[in-house]
């Protein structure tokens, strides 16, 4: 019987798994997260519970930055004393690197991604992902048109403000090779290649380059300052939060499934990207707030960061880069969500609902 890639029939690529009528009935075992040769469409019987729970927990978070009144944002804004000029370049850098940055992720979900994690309960998740950082980049041009700021300005910082255009010029080696319609998985040399683009993408761009944007616009919040803006923030945080959590669960169950690609050389190249992202996002508080403001300055980002990258390889199972590190804003712990910051090898996440308006409450 004539047989037909899957994907060929679906979006005109090609992957190497075959559709074929009749033949072997699928079972649990037969699927993996990467190089799986049972049928797509198989969602069940579910081998990873924890991917479909994450399904459905975003469901049940859904929102829309619209539904987010910003008239006291734009009074303030356009107050000429209701602001500081430190404030102003906080909200316009942030907004100028992450309307670029989730455009990215959306892109590199979409293009990359997708193709190489075989498994149909994470593409269920990986699509839901997708429309998330689509709400999210609807989420900074609702901001940003409602603030009648100068769009151009805006959208062209990744290319005119250097610690802005440094952490996207950093991601795309790491996305490039997903993106290559000639690259394939099936080999110990380009599964580790998939591996390291994941960690860069999940741990490091997802996990570390947004933190000091989401911790002074929350903080703005905090002080009943721009706090439309702080709640679409949140909102978006709560749903990187959960992309994090699904990104490392990815990785840790490819290593069990990989183990061979897990080796002391591979664990020094992900420590030296972890610093790398480090070390951007450290020059990034830097610039946006060369002086003291909100009760924070950049060398409070520092171990902050180096806090988040504690987290960060122990939940990969790495060793903590920086023993002693503390979490200077002990108040972000409940805002940020930290708390929910655990991937299915320590628990599951809970307490998310459907919309309903955030709380600033301390």
């Amino acid at each position: 019987m004539s047989t037909q890639t899957l994907e060929h029939a679906i979006m005109g690529g090609a992957t190497g798994l075959e559709f074929e009528m009749g033949g072997e009935r699928i079972h649990v075992d037969n699927k993996r997260i990467i190089n799986c040769r049972a049928d797509l469409n198989q969602l069940v019987p579910f081998k990873y519970k924890w991917a479909w729970q994450k399904y459905l927990d975003a469901c049940a978070n859904h929102w829309m930055p619209n539904e987010i009144n910003m008239s006291a944002d734009i009074a303030l804004w356009k107050d000429p004393h209701g602001l500081t000029e430190d404030e102003r370049i906080i909200i316009k850098r942030n907004l100028g690197f992450f309307s670029t940055a989730d455009s990215l992720v959306a892109n590199n979900l979409v293009l990359a991604v997708y193709r190489h994690i075989t498994n149909p309960e994470c593409r269920q998740y990986l699509l839901r992902q997708a429309f998330e950082e689509a709400l999210h980049t609807h989420a900074y041009q609702h901001v940003i048109e409602s603030l009648s700021m100068d769009e151009a300005e805006v959208f062209n910082m990744y290319r005119e403000i250097p610690s802005v255009a440094k952490k996207a010029a950093w991601s795309i080696p790491y996305t490039r090779s997903l993106g290559d319609r000639n690259f394939h998985t099936g080999t110990p040399e380009n599964d580790r290649r998939l591996l390291r683009d994941l960690i860069a993408f999940y741990v490091i761009f997802e996990g570390i380059f947004f933190y000091v944007g989401f911790t002074q616009i929350l903080s703005m919040g905090r002080r009943n300052k721009m706090t439309g803006t702080a709640e679409q923030f949140q909102y978006i945080l709560r749903d990187e939060s959960m992309h994090l959590n699904f990104g490392i669960d990815v990785i840790n169950q490819i290593k069990i499934e990989n183990p061979h690609l897990w080796t002391e050389d591979f664990k020094q190249e992900a420590i030296h990207m972890i610093h790398e992202g480090v070390n951007l996002e450290y020059d990034y508080a830097v610039d946006t707030m060369p002086r003291g403001i909100l009760g924070m300055n950049a060398e409070m980002f520092k171990e902050y960061l180096q806090f988040i990258a504690n987290r960060r390889c122990a939940q990969i199972g790495l060793p903590l880069q920086f023993p002693g590190a503390n979490n200077p804003f002990p108040w972000m712990s409940e805002i940020m969500d930290l708390k929910k910051e655990k991937n299915f090898f320590e628990t599951r996440v809970t307490e998310y609902q459907t919309g309903g308006t955030l709380s600033w409450d301390e």
